[in-house]
């Protein structure tokens, strides 16, 4: 940053009047603006925000930059004008446990202060107030280590005290500071304790406490799957953000059980069995008001009950196919394919990769009221008032096929089967094809031709695959590069062979590369993006699919009329600035012709 004086340090308290003479005297602030802040009276009516916040409540424009000063431009020039590096805090990156011992809750509110970071030698300590000097000598004196200062945004600083502070009192308090008996491995035999008054309650307060901040974190930090852990002695939390987990939070062993047992009880499951898979569902609410649906599932393993939460977001039912990553030949190409008056189509790709998502926001565009749209699914992923959604229930035989022989009594339109998994649910959606219904599923393959020797593998005569299919496609999920910190660079012409191979796609004149801001968390990637890979199933590719139909001949078939490999269509997002070649390379199959 640059400033055309450096303002003279002041000793004590920062005010919204020394911080305006500040600015001023290095340029950044106009004299009339000053005055009209000062005139104000906002230090007077909002006396809880930091000066900072109210200069930028006010949003002077500095005469230097020609910017509007926001909170986070002034953070940076106060650490400047202090002389101490600037922190962002990552609350993924904070070490709760071990922070919240550094200093009680009281001494850091009354200071104004908060440990982000401990090591052997050395504790980092965030303050918006870089000149208050008062509390250094006491604190080095009483942790017996080197104090490290940075300056914070006040706003985080004051959010993120009080909920470091609040999680680790719950978790203390809900672990009632008693240990597990000694020599406890809680092999499998050991897994279910009953009648344990060491272990707390799964409706105490801090438990309850501790499970609503679990999900809101998550909801805050773009999760989509949290992920509960047993250990040996601990519990671990991760969430899954942008296909990458991440740990999150170390509980102790008894909260652990806890908070598992809470979400249990949420998600309606038996909590006293723990030697079964289980699975449920939640429905909540975020902050703004929009409603989260959250999938649990719940393992026995040797350690105590794992549990995984998948976050499904109604509002991915609203995005359209461009919104999804449809290049628009494909989107064309998809939506020529879904228009089909009868026929199956398929999407495939391992879990994960966004199959779901796309079925229902194809479902959600070919639902009008002169269609009747009927799922079976296990479970179901998300509730939609448009669909008329069942679930597979193997307890009382209700399983995929049987579904869909139910639903073809229901006078349906189109059918959706979450996933063909056998010989008996592929002949009943061959049958549905038929009998004039459009049917939409999904398979486990590598790429798109695959999913036509499957279906031969499972027992589907070729005749019948000619017949019924419109057409399949293949896809996987990429990481975006964040926009607020992408940058161009030369293209390794190696890795653009080895991505292209062998279309030999021109070279571009240039490709983007991941740097790392505060808005990514510094990983550079901010967001996922859909690649495909559409095979659409021409008359002359039909006479391809028979009893003796190699995959290889039918890929190579397939290129020849025009499909386009996953690896060519992440080449054309790399090309689009998107993503980077070694994300393509990371997430797709070899391409073969």
């Amino acid at each position: 940053m640059q400033d055309a004086r450096k303002p003279l340090p002041i000793t004590g308290k920062l005010t919204l009047s020394n911080l305006c003479n500040a600015l001023m005297s290095n340029g950044h602030l106009h004299q009339d603006d000053a005055e009209r802040i000062l005139s104000s009276n906002l230090g007077a009516q909002k006396a809880h925000l930091h000066p900072l916040e109210l200069m930028a409540e006010a949003e002077p424009v500095s005469p230097l930059s020609q910017r509007v000063l926001d909170l986070d431009w002034l953070t940076q020039w106060l650490a400047d004008w202090a002389e101490q590096p600037c922190y962002h805090i990552d609350p993924l990156k904070i070490d709760v446990p071990a922070i919240s011992k550094v200093m009680s809750y009281g001494y850091a509110t009354r200071h104004d202060i908060l440990a982000v970071d401990i090591n052997a030698n050395q504790v980092t300590i965030a303050s918006a107030e870089p000149f208050l000097q008062g509390w250094e000598d006491n604190l080095r004196h009483v942790l017996k280590k080197d104090i490290r200062r940075v300056v914070v945004n006040p706003s985080d600083l004051r959010q993120f005290t009080v909920e470091f502070y609040r999680l680790a009192t719950a978790v203390s308090k809900a672990s009632g500071n008693q240990k597990s008996p000694s020599g406890n491995l809680h092999n499998f035999e050991q897994l279910l304790e009953l009648g344990d008054n060491s272990h707390p309650d799964a409706n105490d307060q801090h438990v309850v406490r501790i499970v609503d901040w679990l999900l809101q974190y998550a909801f805050d930090q773009r999760a989509s799957d949290i992920h509960i852990e047993p250990r040996r002695s601990i519990t671990q939390v991760r969430f899954r953000i942008d296909g990458v987990l991440h740990n999150v939070y170390e509980f102790p062993e008894q909260v652990g059980v806890a908070v598992t047992s809470r979400l249990k009880i949420l998600g309606r499951l038996n909590v006293a069995e723990k030697r079964r898979p289980q699975d449920g569902r939640i429905k909540t609410r975020k902050p703004d008001n929009s409603e989260v649906e959250l999938r649990l599932s719940t393992l026995p393993t040797a350690f105590g009950e794992k549990m995984v939460m998948r976050i499904f977001d109604p509002d991915v039912l609203l995005k359209g196919f461009h919104q999804l990553g449809f290049a628009r030949e494909d989107r064309e190409q998809w939506d020529r394919i879904i228009h089909q008056p009868h026929g199956i189509v398929l999407v495939t790709g391992p879990t994960g990769s966004g199959k779901t998502t796309t079925l229902y926001s194809t479902l959600k565009q070919l639902a009008t009221p002169e269609v009747n749209i009927c799922t079976i699914e296990d479970p179901i992923e998300m509730m939609e008032p448009a669909f008329n959604q069942m679930q597979v229930q193997t307890g009382i035989d209700l399983t995929f096929d049987a579904g869909v022989r139910a639903l073809m009594r229901q006078d349906p339109d189109i059918i959706m089967i979450g996933e063909i998994r056998d010989l008996k649910t592929a002949e009943m959606a061959v049958q549905a094809a038929l009998t004039g219904h459009l049917v939409l599923s999904t398979l486990h393959t590598n790429d798109a031709p695959s999913a036509i020797t499957r279906l031969l593998e499972l027992g589907i005569p070729a005749y019948l695959l000619r017949a019924t299919m419109l057409g399949v496609m293949a896809q996987r999920l990429v990481r975006t590069l964040c926009p607020h910190c992408k940058a161009p660079t030369q293209v390794d012409d190696q890795a653009w062979r080895d991505l292209a191979r062998p279309w030999k796609a021109p070279l571009p004149d240039q490709v983007f590369e991941p740097q790392g801001c505060l808005e990514c968390r510094n990983t550079g990637y901010m967001g996922r993006v859909g690649v495909y890979e559409m095979l659409e199933l021409s008359g002359a590719l039909r006479t391809q699919i028979n009893d003796q139909c190699e995959i290889d001949t039918l890929r190579v078939a397939a290129y020849k009329h025009g499909m386009k490999s996953l690896r060519l269509s992440g080449a054309q997002k790399v090309a689009n600035g998107l993503t980077t070649i070694e994300e393509i390379l990371r997430v797709t199959p070899e391409s073969q012709r």
